[in-house]
């Protein structure tokens, strides 16, 4: 386990509370990451958290997601880090460029200091697909990073408590072998090639 997992492990409430989460949100497309925002932090206390546990930092843009993020999961005061963003495509290929480096970037965070990172950060055509996916028509994806970084908190503190799963042998019996699984498709890839000859 990392220094910082530890530290943030070490900090958890008693009773069930949630643990201590960063939230890093990028001040560029305010009016959208501030929606991204408010529904990590309703996610958060909806699970049970208190607001006194929730780290706040802000990002001059997206591309600065992964610095400051890093930052905050190398402190040890928090499990989990909640990066909120907004790239709008523009008319140059900018926003690629920009959205890429941000995701390849903050996976590494969370593989390099064993602190889940949440994934919040849009990539939209149009400032309407932004505000639809900021607690719009499509639901709220900072409230949907939050919950995805509590789980794998969660499922990351069973593991390192020896409290994986396994399946059992009625699962087992249950499960279809991957063999199985091939068979249907491979029989209709030779129909298809022989409908062909």
């Amino acid at each position: 386990m990392s220094k910082a997992r530890r530290k943030a492990s070490a900090g958890r409430g008693r009773g069930g509370a949630l643990p201590p989460i960063a939230i890093v949100t990028s001040l560029y497309n305010r009016s959208i990451t501030n929606e991204l925002r408010d529904g990590a932090i309703e996610e958060y206390v909806a699970r049970g958290g208190s607001l006194a546990s929730l780290v706040l930092a802000d990002a001059p843009g997206a591309f600065e997601l992964a610095s400051l993020s890093s930052a905050a999961a190398r402190s040890g005061r928090v499990a989990g880090v909640v990066a909120l963003g907004c790239v709008i495509k523009g008319e140059t290929r900018h926003d690629r460029y920009i959205a890429d480096a941000v995701a390849q970037s903050l996976a590494a965070v969370s593989v390099w200091t064993g602190v889940p990172v949440g994934f919040g950060v849009l990539t939209t055509e149009n400032a309407r697909q932004a505000r639809e996916r900021a607690g719009g028509s499509k639901g709220n994806k900072g409230q949907e990073a939050m919950s995805a970084v509590l789980d794998a908190v969660r499922a990351i503190a069973a593991l390192e408590r020896g409290q994986g799963y396994t399946i059992s042998n009625e699962e087992q019996d249950e499960t279809p072998s991957v063999k199985d699984k091939a068979a249907p498709a491979a029989r209709r890839a030779g129909r298809s090639k022989a409908s062909r000859a």
